[in-house]
Order: C-alpha cells, then sequence, then structure tokens
C-alpha cells in the first residue's frame, strides 16, 4: 500500500507524525522513532518563560557576590551570557543530524520580538517546519477574544515574514467560533492547523491542601472534537489540517483521514506503548486498505467529510438530536436498570 503524504510542503512516507513531548530529546529515542515508521517528528516546545527564567536564575547567581568588595563589580567576566537557549540550539541541531526524517520544530513565545527571532535561529538550526504553540491562558477579565485572535494573526504574519520553511500553528479549541479563527488564520497563510493542543490544568492535592501538576495522557475518547473539525474543515481552507489528541492505533489513524485530515501526531500512545506503536499501526493500516482495496491513502482522505458524507446533519448539531431520540439504546450497552 502506498501511505505516502504531504503535509507543510513536506514529502511524508506516511500521515503518522510523532508530536512534540519529553520523548524527542534524547537521540536514541528519536531514532528509534525513525526506525518504527514515523514520518516526521516535532522537537519539544522551546517557551519564552523557561527561557527568561533561566535568564533571572543566572543574573542573580552572578550578582551574588557583587557587593563583597567595593572594587568588585562582579565575580564573572563581562562577556558572559545565559546559555539556555543557546544549549536548546545545540541539542535540535543534534537531533536533526541524527535522523533522516523531517523534524519540525515547536515554539511559545509571548513577546512579538521573541516569536520572531527564535523562529529564525530554528530555521538557521535546520527545522523542516516550524509549528507556533499557540497556548494563551486570558488572566484579565476585561479582554475581548477577538484581541488574542488579532495578537495570534499579527503573529502568523511576522513569522511567515521572518522564515522560508512552512509554519504551522497548534491551536485549543476554546475559541467562541474556532471555524472564524481556522479561516483567518488560513487568510495569513499558515501552512497547518494542528488540532488540538492538549492543556495541561492544574489540580489541588485535598491532603497536603497543594497545588498539583500530574502528566495525564490522553485516552480514545479524547480525538472526538479532532475528528470532528477535520471533517468540517476538509476541502474548506488552503492549509493542511493534522489531527492530535487521542490517537492510539490504526482504527484512530483512519478514522481521521477519512473525516479529512492529511495527517495525525501522536504521543500518549508511545509512551504506553513504546516506538513500535507506530509500526503496529503503520501495518494494521495496510491491512485495513488492502481489505478496502484502497492503493493510497488519499484514496480515502474525506470521505466521510462533512462536504462528502450524505447525512447532511452529521457534524451539526442536530446529530445530537438524533441521539437522544433514540437514547433507549444506552441501557443496552450500560444496562444500569
Amino acid at each position: 500500500m502506498d501511505l505516502t503524504t504531504k503535509y507543510l510542503g513536506l514529502e511524508l512516507k506516511n500521515p503518522v507524525i510523532v508530536g512534540a513531548s519529553n520523548l524527542v530529546t534524547e537521540i536514541k529515542m528519536l531514532q528509534s522513532l525513525e526506525q518504527a515508521g514515523a514520518a516526521a517528528i516535532v522537537y519539544k516546545s522551546l517557551f519564552e518563560e523557561q527561557v527568561n527564567l533561566e535568564q533571572l536564575q543566572m543574573e542573580e547567581d552572578m550578582g551574588e557576590y557583587a557587593d563583597r568588595n567595593h572594587e568588585m563589580t562582579s565575580l564573572f567576566p563581562q562577556d558572559v551570557y545565559e546559555a539556555g537557549p543557546e544549549e536548546f540550539l545545540m541539542h535540535f541541531k543534534e537531533a536533526r543530524s541524527a535522523i533522516n526524517i523531517p523534524l519540525i520544530a515547536s515554539l511559545n513565545a509571548v513577546f512579538d520580538d521573541t516569536w520572531y527571532e527564535w523562529a529564525k535561529k530554528l530555521e538557521e538550526a535546520g527545522a523542516d517546519a516550524l509549528e507556533l504553540n499557540f497556548y494563551n491562558n486570558p488572566r484579565e477579565f476585561d479582554m475581548q477574544g477577538s484581541a488574542i485572535l488579532n495578537e495570534e494573526l499579527d503573529v502568523i504574519k511576522g513569522v511567515k515574514e521572518a522564515v522560508q520553511i512552512p509554519v504551522s500553528v497548534k491551536l485549543s479549541s476554546f475559541y467562541t467560533n474556532p471555524l472564524y479563527v481556522f479561516k483567518e488564520m488560513d487568510k495569513k497563510g499558515v501552512d497547518g492547523l494542528v488540532l488540538f493542543n492538549r492543556l495541561f490544568q492544574p489540580d489541588i492535592n485535598i491532603d497536603s491542601e497543594k497545588m498539583s501538576f500530574n502528566y495525564n495522557l490522553s485516552s480514545k475518547q479524547d480525538n472526538r472534537m479532532a475528528l470532528r473539525y477535520s471533517g468540517m474543515l476538509y476541502g474548506q481552507l488552503h492549509c493542511n489540517v493534522c489531527a492530535n489528541t487521542g490517537i492510539f492505533d490504526a482504527e484512530d489513524v483512519i478514522k481521521m483521514i477519512l473525516a479529512g485530515a492529511d495527517v495525525v501526531q501522536v504521543v500518549s500512545t508511545i509512551y504506553k506503548n513504546g516506538p513500535q506503536q507506530i509500526q503496529k499501526i503503520l501495518e494494521d493500516m495496510e491491512i485495513w486498505m488492502a481489505n478496502k482495496q484502497y492503493d493510497t491513502v488519499d484514496a480515502f482522505r474525506g470521505k466521510l467529510s462533512m462536504k462528502n458524507v450524505k447525512e447532511p446533519f452529521a457534524y451539526r448539531r442536530a446529530q445530537y438530536v438524533d441521539i437522544l431520540m433514540r437514547s433507549a439504546e444506552i441501557f443496552k450497552q450500560y444496562p444500569i436498570i
């Protein structure tokens, strides 16, 4: 079977991409993922807050003994600088040289200058494409949603002008009208949409009465939102669509492609099942395609999208009404009474 596909202008050997995570910071793991069949890898995100914190910590350390002698302004040479982000670039370059498949850089910044500066640096470090990790956590009651969107659109425009490589955006679903957001980003020339960003939320430990931050992996049920919007976007935009979150096996990948996604990203299934899960996904996809007599992935992409599906309300609210009308069926599956 021919599993090749295109994403962000890149020729991929199949539609399975490894998403950004701590997994991909180890060279051996990168190579294992490539050997297992990963078509591309998104490197762990570079966050502006992390860079700023490292800079602040070093400034504090360098100034700790500044007043020990009135003639001593510093114990360190004046040209010493913080190496955190430069070290990140070094590791990224090492990763780029360790594998042959496309390596996509991921960036989450706060200030415009940082977006543009580091997008350029990541391009120079060898990134085949760039994924802008949009994670806006509103903290002001008076800030309107339009202000957040306009800020993100400006970032896309600025980054596209700063680099020559393809640019995608990884988004949350928490917009008043996600479809409008996707359309506006498409107009700005973004090359791909990654649906959706899995946001890590705080929790509370009631025994210690402290905040806790647990690393919770996704489950197969978490992919429904990505499937819905992949189906609604197929054939409507110029950019590519990547389905993310809750992609665990070949069944999930096939569903997303049937809905209209170009590619998928996997992370949690690698944590749970190891790199070899990618090989199993690809083998199971080929078996399914052979049984269905599909020679290529393009042959069934978007077959069940909103554009092509026979049921006109499959992707609309009326489907919810239809489910309610058949509510008795749930008791057949879960006989609680």
